[in-house]
């Protein structure tokens, strides 16, 4: 990038575009430069985008409520919540029956993707996945979630 990248007439026409509401993508593409050089302008001039607050949030309200738009660790505390997935008490983990034992050829959507090996073959000969029904929205089933997650820790009194 040049010395005269910004000019009167381009940081004008980026204020412009700013309060217009246009992204750094749409601005970038407007006035010819990349969109970090947009980016990097806005916060020297210690501008800021014109958006209303939770303009993002209002734009797909479906995502909040659903549990497999959420992030895993929101989805794990609905479902700690829920009681679908028990939080350990701190006993260990308990062993989980895979009653369903699948090759990674076999394994489909909506399976545990847990990997179970037999340790006396060195782990490679018997290799497979659990394949129980997952937990809706998460790599594992329940059993399986209690061993790779832990439950949110309790805030002290």
């Amino acid at each position: 990038m040049s010395i005269d990248t910004w000019t009167p007439e381009r940081v004008e026409q980026l204020q412009g575009f700013v309060v217009a509401g246009l992204s750094c993508s749409q601005i970038a593409a407007q006035i010819g430069v990349t969109r970090n050089a947009v980016i990097g302008k806005i916060h020297r001039l210690g501008l800021s985008p014109v958006r209303p607050p939770g303009a993002m949030a209002r734009s797909c309200p479906s995502r909040a409520r659903d549990p497999r738009a959420a992030s895993p660790r929101k989805r794990l505390r609905l479902l700690w919540s829920d009681g679908a997935v028990a939080p350990e008490t701190g006993a260990g983990p308990t062993a989980v029956e895979s009653a369903q034992p699948c090759s990674l050829l076999d394994l489909a959507q909506g399976k545990c993707r847990w990997p179970v090996s037999d340790a006396s073959n060195g782990g490679t000969a018997d290799f497979v996945f659990c394949g129980n029904a997952a937990i809706d929205g998460l790599s594992y089933c329940t059993g399986h979630a209690r061993m790779a997650y832990r439950a949110p820790a309790r805030r002290r009194a």
